[in-house]
């Protein structure tokens, strides 16, 4: 299939200015809970959308940046705006203080890059007993994240394939940045030199990274991108297509996006042109945002609803096992 530049550039106008329709009237809900399995135990925030009538539904899976929480979180990504018009259930899983002082997810510790065990096996054990209560659609669960959330996100997609269907990472790091926290100071500020050799379950992944970021090096939004094309087993065909764009009164951005032959997206990498280390496009409600981006939380869900096609039962096996 060969991709037509114009036409992209129409298709993803059309994506941006198309919002589903309002829900039918309802009482959405954000409800607070706690949860424990054999890993540990965390706290977290599940939103339900007001059109929830016991339908099945997608669930995404947020998590949050440093010195962050999901209420804030929540706020400044609002992405629970974005669940209304999707129909989808959010979880929001929150870091202990005790984990880590200052509530990030410890992305670059060994004992919490290995499948069941540590911050990972909590986080896709509490995505397992939402879709134990609610019926979630299984083929459409996914994982996002900001920051030290981004990294972590990659990590437990990468551990548990067979649970999550796609990927988002913002401001975030690839899989196998760091072993120990000298190592995640260094990938931090010149990129991960040492991931690129680490392979990923191969989701399709969607990056946004600010190219003035001084907090993680921008060419670690290059390496997500990277390791999730060289992971899948059609990354190789995947057909690359290149957009420059403009937000009014905001930020420039170039996409490289990566299509399979059927059209469906296995990679999206989003640079914002002038912008730091914040969620694009999100809302001064919350810390660690900017407004003057695009949209990241919308142009997220897009993503993962255009992906599902994207999923191959190879890649939702991936490297990692037990």
């Amino acid at each position: 299939m060969k991709l037509d530049r114009h036409w992209f550039s129409r298709a993803l106008d059309q994506l941006a200015r198309r919002r589903p329709g309002r829900p039918d009237p309802g009482q959405p809900q954000f409800i607070a809970g706690d949860f424990l399995c054999r890993a540990g135990s965390r706290s977290y925030k599940l939103y339900v959308p007001s059109c929830y009538e016991g339908q099945p539904m997608p669930l995404l899976v947020m998590l949050h940046g440093c010195l962050q929480d999901p209420d804030d979180f929540a706020a400044g990504t609002q992405m629970n705006a974005v669940a209304e018009e999707r129909a989808c259930l959010v979880l929001y899983p929150a870091q202990a203080p005790d984990a880590n002082h200052t509530r990030c997810w410890n992305w670059f510790s060994a004992l919490d890059q290995e499948r069941g065990q540590g911050e990972p096996a909590i986080i896709a054990a509490m995505a397992r007993d939402v879709m134990a209560r609610y019926p979630v659609l299984q083929s459409e669960v996914y994982i996002a994240g900001l920051s030290a959330g981004g990294a972590m996100a990659v990590i437990v997609g990468t551990l548990y394939p067979d649970l999550f269907a796609a990927v988002g990472v913002h401001s975030g790091l690839p899989f196998a940045a760091a072993r120990d926290l000298p190592s995640a100071l260094l990938a931090m500020r010149r990129g991960a030199a040492r991931a690129q050799a680490a392979l990923t379950a191969g989701q399709p992944v969607i990056v946004f990274h600010g190219d003035q970021d001084r907090t993680v090096h921008p060419a670690n939004g290059e390496e997500v991108l990277a390791q999730g094309l060289r992971s899948h087993p059609l990354g190789e065909q995947a057909s690359p297509a290149t957009l420059a764009g403009q937000v009014p009164d905001g930020h420039a951005f170039t996409l490289k996006a990566h299509w399979l032959e059927d059209g469906s997206p296995l990679g999206e990498h989003w640079v914002i042109h002038g912008a730091g280390h914040a969620w694009s496009g999100g809302s001064a409600a919350g810390s660690y945002t900017d407004p003057r981006g695009p949209d990241a939380s919308r142009e997220m869900m897009r993503f993962f609803s255009a992906a599902k096609s994207a999923v191959s039962s190879l890649a939702r096996t991936g490297p990692a096992q037990g």
